[in-house]
């Protein structure tokens, strides 16, 4: 038995304790915490959405005409006109014959791979997957090979190693803690020649890169090439809820066998209304696209000027990595008294000795309020005793098992070696390709 104080203490000793700070008004670029106004930099509204007035009117429209709740799930009373127009204009969107909308991220992951993969199959997971992946591989009960960050050979390797059970490759297009994209075309040639199944989750990608905003496979034209895709209405669209856009026949047996979506209550019409608003506004003013990415420049830029160092990259997710946890802490919170709150993100969100700020842009934003930040950024830096400079090489790679936030399980990149790394390929190869208990993520 768990014993509860105990353990939140020692949660608190390790810096990882977490506690929520309550937000005044709504999601907007400037928010009120505790009385104060401070710029939000850790909000996953990207284009603004959330807080536009024809988005809040829809919402508030389809409350008084349909109500707040739908009082049952999808297959017994629950579907509503207005759910059948979103996945329609969804399936559009990202040029599918159908989609099917869940109740969360969260759950469209879980229930979606849990019904491509059972005992015997095998699914390769990116190590750095999103916590619902992750969930979804577990709850499917089928072996899970584990390949390091968007390391194409080494997800080759364990396809060969799994002699034919291949059943699905699942990873995030656009990953939620670094900002990196998945090899996407090596990905899908992969499973073109080996016969697997591909489920491509575009959370953080829809509505933010691509043409028109239409995600990394639309940026790489495989939009068609993947079997599910999985996206998100809570991020750039700026309402709550998730989709799955894939061909009819995909679409009818997720309904009939993703429990996830046959057990959960249908969307609540505001939610989807605000969502099918915020579509349209995305697909009438492509520009805001290519504001967000101009507003993310503009945030680079001035981090590099005030000495902090990134990765190389340049999407609206940007992570200031700084690898102590209590440290993450006491800059976040120096950062929030000089009006910026820039969420400190800690195991196991990430890896152990991975803890950063998380920062990520708004098309909202003013490019002058960003370069302020960066500044702000930087003096909360040196205030907690640390010049910009010196981050970079304060951050340690991941530790090994039972390290910090880790419990006891492998390290994500852990094999069927014991525990160990996987072996690379043209390395003695374990006789069969075993269960991971990988540590979840969550954005």
């Amino acid at each position: 038995m768990i014993e509860i104080e105990a353990r939140l203490q020692e949660l608190s000793d390790l810096g990882l304790r977490r506690r929520t700070r309550l937000v005044s008004g709504p999601q907007g670029p400037h928010v009120v915490i505790d009385g104060k106004p401070v710029l939000l930099l850790c909000s996953n509204n990207y284009l603004g959405l959330a807080d536009h007035p024809r988005v809040r009117q829809a919402a508030g429209e389809a409350a008084m005409r349909w109500g707040v709740g739908t009082g049952a799930s999808r297959l017994v009373s629950g579907t509503m006109t207005i759910h059948r127009r979103l996945e329609d204009r969804l399936a559009a969107f990202k040029g599918r014959e159908a989609a099917l909308l869940f109740g969360s991220g969260f759950l469209a992951n879980a229930g979606v791979i849990a019904a491509l993969a059972r005992p015997g199959d095998v699914v390769f997971s990116d190590e750095l997957n999103h916590a619902s992946i992750v969930d979804g591989c577990r709850l499917s009960r089928a072996e899970v090979f584990v390949y390091d960050h968007l390391d194409a050979e080494h997800l080759a390797w364990g396809i060969e190693q799994a002699d034919g059970r291949g059943a699905l490759i699942v990873t995030d297009s656009l990953f939620s803690m670094d900002g990196d994209l998945a090899p996407l075309e090596e990905i899908v040639e992969l499973a073109a020649r080996h016969r697997i199944r591909v489920l491509v989750d575009e959370a953080h990608a829809t509505g933010t890169i691509g043409p028109d905003g239409r995600g990394a496979l639309a940026a790489a034209g495989l939009e068609e090439h993947v079997d599910v895709i999985v996206g998100t209405l809570g991020k750039a669209l700026g309402s709550y809820g998730a989709f799955v856009a894939c061909d009819r026949q995909m679409a009818r047996y997720l309904l009939n066998c993703a429990r996830t979506f046959i057990f959960s209550t249908a969307l609540p019409p505001p939610s989807v209304a605000g969502a099918l608003a915020a579509l349209e506004l995305l697909e009438q003013r492509p520009a805001l696209v290519e504001r967000l990415a101009a507003n993310a420049a503009a945030l680079r830029e001035e981090l590099g000027r005030q000495g902090f160092a990134l990765d190389p990259g340049a999407g609206h997710i940007v992570p200031l990595k700084i690898g102590d946890a209590r440290l993450a802490t006491r800059i976040c919170d120096a950062a929030l008294a000089r009006g910026v709150f820039a969420q400190a993100i800690r195991p196991p969100t990430v890896p152990p000795f991975g803890s950063r700020l998380r920062l990520s842009v708004m098309a909202s934003h003013r490019e002058a309020e960003l370069r302020a930040a960066a500044r702000a950024l930087a003096a909360a830096t040196r205030a907690a005793g640390v010049e910009p400079a010196q981050l970079a090489g304060l951050a340690r790679p991941p530790a090994r098992a039972g390290e910090e936030g880790w419990d006891d399980a492998p390290a994500p990149a852990a094999a069927a070696n014991g525990g160990h790394p996987a072996p690379r390929p043209g390395a003695s190869a374990p006789s069969r390709v075993r269960v991971f208990d990988f540590e979840a993520r969550a954005a």
